[in-house]
């Protein structure tokens, strides 16, 4: 037998025989289909990878009101087409280091205020356009523009001056930053002609896959670009198709409907994985499920009110009931352990009845309700988590009232407006990304509207501050700052769990994001 299983794989190695027909011989000599299905895919990942074929996925976080503009994504399925159809300057490898895009390579000046870009030649825009550096350079100012509203609007502050240079985009800082790499790798900076400036939403830049259809809160199309500069796309078409119901998702991942979906929900992913066609994928990263608070809105404008609330939420619990272990407790701040300057020794806050009461009386509050607006979409399990909170906050007196939002209208209608609700953040590379996105004072994604100078002076003196060790004590003190004086509540860091067909090979565990940090459509294929 062993013979006829190894003539077998070369087979499959040289092409030349099918999964099913693997499948079908391997059963035939009694080997179990779970050893089979193993063994054909060492084979075929032998053969490196294939060209071809229609991958479709069934994603959470897709509405009506979507946009391809990329300074406007605020969720999974924006997040996924532009990983289909764009490039940024470089990107974030699962390892952390910087990988090149649409710049072979980056260089700083010796005290990291200067960065110059040097741009790959030959790149071609889906409309036939040669990319140049002006286009890189007005993509960056649009993005930094104070009208734009650009998920990335944070993270450009600090910028100086930008210039295009022949060959090179050219970045001066106004203050030392060793992080700008990272920062260009933000999923919103696409490059797109002109820098999108006449019409971002036209859904053009250079990458694998161009826009064919475009149906917000339905399905989005993409066909592979002839003209592609890169060679690390391997699918004839990519499909994603918004299925926000997670019943619904997972049932047209087993079916065979869909070959990927993002947020399995926890409760269920031990189950799916046990399908003989399916493989549950957990990635720990810096992922988080919060809840946030509008620090300048009454009544959380109250300090004491929100430490009660802080306290009144029971993390473990959550962590071991919403997640079922696929993740691990968070501490009101929006780092964990991932990150490489990390100070462990923050004290963890913990659940306690007594501190919520104390606080919660200390704070005056009137006994109203206190609305928290939650959606399924907000993040897997969020209905549940929100009504966990409730039972806790209601043994410390706090009057913890859910109202349940509709997914479709969520992101633009409650997050970033409401002044209490579920929200998750995929996490960024770095502290200095994370905190400029979300928390400095003049971020248009601070969506807790936590705004406090002598933490925008922090963050930026980190910037400019070389020395690891320093740093780590800067980011510290602003870790501190934003767990005892902040809006945000953070019971857990999640796992990104999501699942794939063995269809498909490839595979990558990715810290950076869900679903290889938005890369699948580039980095697998069919067997």
């Amino acid at each position: 037998m062993n013979e006829q299983i190894t003539h077998m794989t070369k087979e499959v190695t040289a092409g030349k025989l099918t999964r099913r027909e693997f499948m079908g011989k391997a059963a035939a000599l009694g080997v179990s289909a779970a050893v089979a299905s193993t063994m054909f895919a060492d084979a075929a990942r032998a053969a490196g990878p294939k060209k071809g074929g229609d991958l479709k996925l069934g994603l959470q976080g897709g509405e009506s009101t979507n946009s391809l503009d990329p300074a406007t994504y605020a969720s999974s399925v924006p997040y996924m087409n532009g990983r289909h159809f764009g490039d940024t300057l470089v990107e974030v490898a699962p390892d952390g280091t910087i990988e090149s895009r649409l710049a072979e390579s980056v260089e700083g000046s010796a005290d990291a205020k200067v960065w110059t870009f040097k741009l790959r030649q030959g790149v071609e825009f889906h409309n036939g356009k040669t990319m140049t550096s002006e286009d890189v350079l007005k993509t960056m100012e649009r993005h930094s523009n104070e009208d734009s509203q650009s998920g990335a609007l944070g993270i450009m502050r600090g910028i100086e001056s930008m210039k295009a240079d022949g060959e090179n985009f050219q970045v001066t800082l106004t203050e030392a930053n060793a992080d700008l790499p990272y920062l260009m790798s933000d999923y919103h900076l696409v490059i797109q002609p002109d820098g999108g400036m006449e019409n971002p939403a036209a859904g053009i830049s250079t990458g694998p896959y161009q826009v064919e259809v475009d149906e917000p809160g339905v399905r989005h199309v993409f066909t592979k670009f002839a003209n592609y500069w890169n060679d690390d796309a391997h699918f004839d078409t990519v499909e994603n198709v918004v299925i926000n119901d997670a019943t619904a998702r997972t049932a047209a991942l087993q079916s065979g409907q869909v070959q990927l979906a993002n947020r399995i929900e926890p409760k269920v992913a031990d189950l799916l994985g046990r399908a003989p066609n399916i493989t549950v994928q957990s990635t720990p990263g810096r992922g988080h499920y919060v809840f946030i608070m509008h620090c300048d809105t009454a009544p959380f404008d109250n300090n004491e009110l929100r430490t009660a609330l802080k306290y009144a939420i029971n993390r473990a619990d959550l962590v071991d009931k919403v997640l079922r272990g696929y993740g691990s407790i968070g501490n009101d701040m929006p780092i964990n352990s991932a990150y490489p300057l990390f100070d462990e020794t923050i004290e963890q806050r913990e659940f306690s009845v007594e501190k919520a009461a104390e606080h919660y009386k200390k704070s005056g509050h009137d006994g109203s309700p206190i609305i928290l607006r939650v959606a399924d979409g907000a993040f897997p399990g969020a209905v549940d988590a929100a009504s966990l909170f409730q039972q806790t906050a209601a043994q410390a007196g706090i009057p913890l009232e859910i109202k349940r939002e509709p997914n479709d209208g969520y992101w633009s209608e409650v997050w970033n407006v409401q002044p209490f609700c579920a929200s998750y953040w995929g996490g960024r590379p770095v502290q200095d990304q994370m905190y400029a996105t979300a928390y400095l004072s003049s971020a248009d994604w601070n969506d807790t509207r936590f705004k406090v100078q002598s933490f925008d002076d922090l963050l930026f003196s980190a910037r400019a501050e070389l020395d690891a060790e320093k740093r780590k004590g800067i980011y510290s003190q602003m870790g501190r700052m934003v767990r005892d004086e902040g809006g945000l509540i953070c019971p857990m860091f999640n796992n990104f769990v999501d699942a794939s067909s063995n269809t498909l090979d490839g595979w990558e565990t990715d810290p950076n994001g869900e679903l290889m940090n938005g890369q699948v459509s580039r980095k697998l294929w069919f067997v």
